[in-house]
């Protein structure tokens, strides 16, 4: 089976809502808003594309990685112990597992998104 979608083309409306929260994520300036759409979804691998509301959150990948494509927006990342850096439309970033820090998100982020767990 191949799965194929335009991420950039999916308008928010058709994203399931909800609020960014456990196992996932702390928020840690209020409530913040996500919406997603998975294509697949198995014991190894979700993928799909995710839509997040400025805030701040903690993530603490400890038995899950991801890997990111930015559509849309921006946001900083701040790995425990590193450098922050920057995420615009057009960058690929990996959280590997382990992976502890801080996403600041400053304008609306839309991405496409491929988590993998350990077996």
């Amino acid at each position: 089976m191949t799965i194929s979608f335009r991420a950039s083309d999916i308008l928010a409306a058709d994203l399931a809502a909800k609020p960014l929260g456990q196992p996932s994520a702390e928020p840690l300036t209020g409530e913040i808003m996500t919406r997603a759409k998975v294509f697949l979804d198995n014991p190894t691998v979700t993928a799909g594309t995710w839509e997040c509301e400025p805030g701040a959150s903690r993530w603490e990948f400890t038995t899950r990685g991801e890997v990111i494509y930015v559509l849309s927006g921006r946001m900083t990342v701040h790995q425990d112990g590193g450098d922050p850096v920057e995420l615009t439309a057009g960058s690929s970033c990996i959280f590997p597992i382990g992976w502890k820090g801080k996403w600041t998100v400053h304008e609306t982020l839309r991405k496409v998104f491929v988590v993998y767990r350990e077996k």
